[in-house]
């Protein structure tokens, strides 16, 4: 007992490096050993056959080493594989005719997903290896000087640099510009003989022309140099990237050899470029090889100018080193040029290129001095960093860098490889920029368990199933966990609606649907579908520059996982609020900041968040609010703190505009206005000191106005009706004295008659 606990101590004591440095197991739903191997670096598998309680999935297998020991498992029944490397081939560093200057030559590397293996790569320059220079120059008219120096340039150039090597060629090669307009005359005369001066020798106008392969000698070099003439064109940029191009992707015509390759590129002017084509309707992309017909370039004025891209690419590939040595006011242009094109030089020239020869040497020696360690295309979900034993290349980076490398020098480079999912066997080379040796390496992964099981049905699992890794592989008609179902046994139906979710697909049509559960397949990439119901997996997740999640996150189950310090939903942003920041204010506290960039909610736009077309001030609704902060009334007067704790109130004499008028509890209109703070519902409120309250109404006014009103529209009536009685009176009265003005009698009435009898009163005695 006490042996146990001493053992499990110890190895607790073993793992805890490994704990430290792979701290959890991010896993998914798994099935197998297998699904929990490539769930990452820190999952470990536990292969006790009864360490999964009853009724437990078997992912419960799947965890840290410290999580699976502390739950019982025994150590030796851990399964946790690491990263193997071979060396298929090592030779030692050697010099002499066939030197070897990286060691090791050949690896192949067996990787557990996630899990980064370091090796080392020894490099030591070779004393007396070859050289091969290419001499390519600029034959238009302003070179003419230039050309004389050259011809004398070939022994003088190969003795200084097999003072170096030992062993050194040289070439030449010249370049004008494309034969047609605007770049040359193409008067049949001009193409003929471009020079201003008719007697002078002069050759035709020319794209590129291949002279002399590389060479050992220096006398040959100088004959066929001898033999060419200056050109001339019309425009000043030359046609350089062609004949660049030409000299890297023409091998064999060139006689490039395995050796340090160097191009020397002499010129006054700058260059075309790809799109400059156009200006001769030439739309025909370069297509980067080799077209000399009797060593001249064939497609000169059928392809358009190769990119600075494809030069920079083209010459890595060919582990070619360009020497740009160009005139004082070109040196600006060809700096650019350089720090586009990795391993290359720029060189001042003379004005008459007298100088060549020491600046040749002196951009040899940097080139040389200078070790890039890189690599070529890296297979998908493979990734490559380095770090190397000197200055400055401590840190990792994508490439390995070494300055002052002399001859003879052993540095060492560590590299470090991760493969983040499981991939087939796929190689890559490894080597120094400028050399052709490269270390080939080799890389599959380590995505299956080990488990050694015996191939015999088991009584863990019923007699009916195997076990493997702990777990039952069933017997065909067994079903289950430990191979307990048996297919007829139970209701099918009821055990697949089990597999369902929301009643849809069995297993989303990703798995099949065993005793009740799903069993998972493999993606089309090797992966796996995982969860519950196979609605899982790490393949399909957003990608940014066609990289999945942008090679700062790990795909789960379609969305990304962000690294440490990466955000967006690709991780393609490193996190940051500064774009987003205002005063000190990230979005106003109206949005969230992703990828530097702010996201509002509720409305609100703009960059910070700070506007808002379609919200409105809550006038009303803060009515109550006011009236209590700002007059201690109304019904929130005894909770005003706690109700209307987001309005911030100051009083004023006047306001210059009102943004709300608002009646308060007891019908006085408030005056106000409203000024938004951050966030959201939270205001600033300016309250005009003076409400406006009504007035009560004057009912000794309103009866004796209205009584006096009565009076004086009755008195207005009867004197309208007396006028009306009045102007008809005399109307007839004016008619009457008319008509008596045409009377023609005496003023008696003719129809008057007196009375026939006479009538008296015996009383009256005619007293009144």
């Amino acid at each position: 007992m006490l042996q146990s606990v001493c053992l499990r101590g110890l190895l607790l004591l073993l793992v805890g490096r490994q704990v430290y440095t792979q701290e959890q197991c991010l896993k998914a739903s798994v099935n197998s050993c297998g699904d929990c191997i490539k769930s990452g670096p820190g999952c470990a598998w536990c292969k006790d056959l009864n360490f999964t309680k009853t009724g437990e999935q078997e992912a419960a297998r799947c965890d840290t080493v410290a999580f699976l020991i502390n739950r019982g498992c025994s150590p030796n029944s851990i399964i946790n594989p690491k990263n193997n490397m071979h060396k298929d081939l090592n030779k030692p560093l050697t010099t002499g005719a066939n030197p070897v200057q990286i060691q090791p030559q050949e690896i192949r590397l067996d990787l557990r997903p996630g899990m980064p293996h370091t090796f080392q790569i020894q490099f030591k320059r070779a004393v007396g290896y070859p050289v091969d220079l290419y001499y390519l120059m600029d034959l238009s008219y302003s070179m003419k000087d230039d050309l004389m120096n050259v011809k004398n340039l070939g022994n003088s150039l190969l003795k200084e640099l097999t003072k170096i090597t030992g062993n050194a060629r040289i070439g030449f090669g010249s370049f004008v510009d494309k034969t047609v307009l605007p770049y040359t005359d193409t008067n049949e005369a001009k193409l003929k003989q471009p020079c201003a001066i008719k007697t002078e020798p002069c050759q035709p106008a020319f794209g590129f022309q291949h002279v002399l392969s590389l060479t050992k000698d220096g006398n040959l070099f100088k004959n066929m140099v001898d033999k060419q003439h200056i050109s001339g064109n019309l425009d000043p940029p030359e046609g350089s990237l062609d004949a660049i191009m030409q000299a890297a992707v023409c091998v064999n015509e060139i006689g490039w050899g395995n050796s340090t390759r160097l191009l020397v590129l002499a010129t006054d002017d700058g260059f075309h470029m790809a799109g400059d084509g156009k200006l001769a309707a030439i739309l025909e992309p370069n297509k980067e090889t080799c077209q000399l017909v009797d060593n001249k370039y064939s497609m000169s004025n059928f392809w358009d100018y190769p990119s600075v891209g494809q030069i920079a690419r083209k010459l890595e590939e060919q582990n070619i080193q360009p020497i740009f040595a160009v005139t004082k006011k070109m040196e600006p242009v060809y700096t650019e040029l350089s720090r586009l094109i990795p391993k290359s030089a720029v060189g001042v020239l003379s004005d008459d290129s007298s100088n060549v020869v020491n600046l040749i040497v002196d951009a040899y020696n940097n080139l040389t001095s200078e070790v890039i360690m890189a690599h070529d295309a890296l297979p998908n979900f493979v990734s490559v960093k380095y770090s190397s034993n000197c200055q400055g290349g401590e840190k990792p980076s994508d490439r390995g860098k070494c300055d002052n490398v002399n001859i003879g020098q052993d540095v060492t480079f560590n590299v470090t490889v991760t493969v983040d999912q499981c991939i087939a066997s796929q190689s890559f080379l490894i080597g120094p920029l400028g050399f052709n040796e490269k270390l080939k390496v080799t890389v599959q992964t380590r995505c299956e368990c080990e488990c050694d099981d015996t191939k015999e049905n088991h009584s863990h699992c019923g007699g009916n199933g195997k076990v493997e890794c702990g777990s039952c592989r069933c017997n065909t008609g067994f079903l289950g966990q430990l191979c307990e179902c048996k297919l007829g046994e139970k209701d099918e139906a009821s055990l697949k609606k089990q597999c369902r979710k929301d009643n849809g697909t069995e297993c989303e049509g990703k798995g099949d649907c065993v005793c009740g559960r799903c069993q998972c397949h493999i993606t089309e990439a090797g992966g796996n579908f995982y969860g519950e119901h196979c609605q899982c997996d790490d393949e399909h997740c957003e990608k940014f520059n066609n990289t999945l999640c942008a090679g700062h996150g790990t795909c789960k189950c379609g969305e990304c996982e962000c690294k440490a310090g990466y955000e967006g939903t690709a991780c393609h942003c490193q996190k940051s609020d500064e774009a987003c920041k205002r005063d000190g204010n990230v979005c106003f506290n109206r949005g969230k900041c992703v990828c530097n960039q702010c996201e509002c909610e509720r409305g609100y736009k703009g960059p910070y968040c700070e506007t808002c077309s379609t919200c409105q001030r809550p006038c009303q609704q803060s009515g109550s609010c006011v009236e209590c902060k700002a007059f201690n009334t109304g019904p929130f007067k005894e909770n005003c703190s706690s109700a209307c704790g987001h309005l911030k109130h100051e009083m004023a004499e006047k306001l210059l505009k009102s943004d709300c008028r608002v009646k308060d509890s007891r019908g006085c209109w408030m005056s106000f206005t409203m000024k938004e703070q951050l966030g959201f519902d939270k205001y600033d409120i300016n309250v005009l000191k003076d409400r406006e309250c009504p007035v009560g109404p004057n009912i000794a006014a309103i009866v004796g106005g209205s009584l006096a009103a009565v009076a004086l529209i009755g008195l207005l009536i009867l004197l309208i009706i007396k006028a009306v009685i009045y102007a008809s009176d005399l109307r007839e009265w004016r008619r009457f004295e008319k008509d008596r003005k045409h009377e023609k009698t005496s003023g008696t009435n003719p129809l008057f008659q007196n009375a026939t009898t006479t009538v008296q009163n015996p009383t009256f005695s005619g007293d009144s």
